[in-house]
């Protein structure tokens, strides 16, 4: 009878592990204590308990970028400043949607009250959001939101930081004497709202010049993958590349630098190696987004939510600076 208990024991274990593991490689950021709420299937969870602690998660849409370290960062800060949070951040080992979608069903099955999310496009989402929003769990979202009402959307405006990074490009090819040729655009893919945003934006930016943008092409935010692009566009000539994430500006970066001719590069997001590429010349700028105070903000209103308090408007743009190798 012991022996059937320790192994019915070691097989529940066993299928937890299992369903966390999905998620493509969770990075929790402090694992959750307290009391979990007590749920049964198609009900909602019941209030959090007085003293009790709030479970809130973050969900991101991989965990390559330093950008979602940065809102992880903002995050920790809040729930320190807080006191009254379990905090857990999970995120797919790359970015697809089956994975961030088992990410937000686990988070569901493990008591969120409130989920912080990075969708990685409008659609793929939104039937896991339905269910966990009639589990009672409220929905923030940082820097992309799915087509799915949230409480508050804590994002860049990105349409208009690609229409400054068009024109900061525009800019550095006049004062290097030229006024046209072919422009490359390296892009995440064409779901995900923010980098779409984006890319409509720098392509706003060129409306009656010269330039000829050529057809957009994804390298899903994967460095590797979109040097290669990048590479591609060099040997078309083109003068000028765009980065719509971070990976997607590493590659070009990169790229630009193993060529060794003059191309302009201009991205999006900030990292160390990015600030290097610009430091040593191989980018001239990057479009730096504000990524903690998405999480900062963010989770601070996850607990206004919770707690039935005012968490004011909408839609928060959380900002955007030009970094070029003057500012470093």
């Amino acid at each position: 009878m012991k022996f059937r208990k320790v192994t019915s024991l070691l097989l529940s274990c066993m299928l937890m592990a299992g369903m966390m593991a999905g998620c493509g490689g969770d990075a929790p950021s402090q694992a959750p204590t307290g009391n979990t709420p007590s749920q049964t299937e198609g009900q909602a969870p019941e209030n959090t308990p007085t003293g009790a602690n709030h479970k809130v998660y973050l969900i991101t849409m991989d965990q390559m970028d330093q950008h979602w370290v940065n809102v992880d960062g903002g995050c920790k800060k809040a729930v320190e400043e807080l006191g009254n949070v379990d905090y857990t951040w999970l995120a797919p080992d790359v970015k697809d949607d089956a994975k961030q979608i088992e990410c937000v069903n686990n988070a569901v099955a493990g008591g969120a009250e409130a989920i912080l999310l990075a969708a990685n496009g409008p659609d793929a989402v939104t039937a896991a959001l339905k269910e966990a929003d009639a589990a009672g769990v409220k929905i923030v979202y940082v820097d992309s939101a799915a087509d799915f009402p949230g409480v508050q959307t804590l994002a860049t405006d990105n349409k208009a930081a690609g229409t400054t990074a068009g024109k900061e490009m525009i800019k550095a090819l006049e004062a290097a004497g030229i006024t046209e040729g072919k422009i490359g655009i390296v892009n995440v893919n064409a779901a995900t709202a923010s980098t779409v945003a984006r890319e409509e934006g720098f392509r706003a930016a060129f409306e009656g010049s010269k330039f000829e943008l050529l057809e957009t092409q994804y390298g899903e935010g994967d460095a590797a993958k979109s040097k290669d692009i990048a590479a591609n566009y060099i040997t078309q000539g083109c003068v000028g590349i765009f980065g719509a994430n971070e990976g997607s500006t590493v590659g070009a970066g990169n790229a630009i630098q193993e060529a060794g001719q003059t191309v302009i590069g201009v991205g999006f997001d900030k990292s160390d190696t990015i600030l290097n590429l610009i430091k040593n010349g191989f980018l001239l700028c990057t479009m730096a987004q504000n990524p903690d105070v998405m999480g900062y903000e963010g989770m601070k209103t996850a607990v206004n939510a919770l707690e039935g308090n005012d968490v004011g408007e909408a839609t928060i743009d959380t900002g955007v600076s030009v970094i070029n190798k003057d500012s470093l």
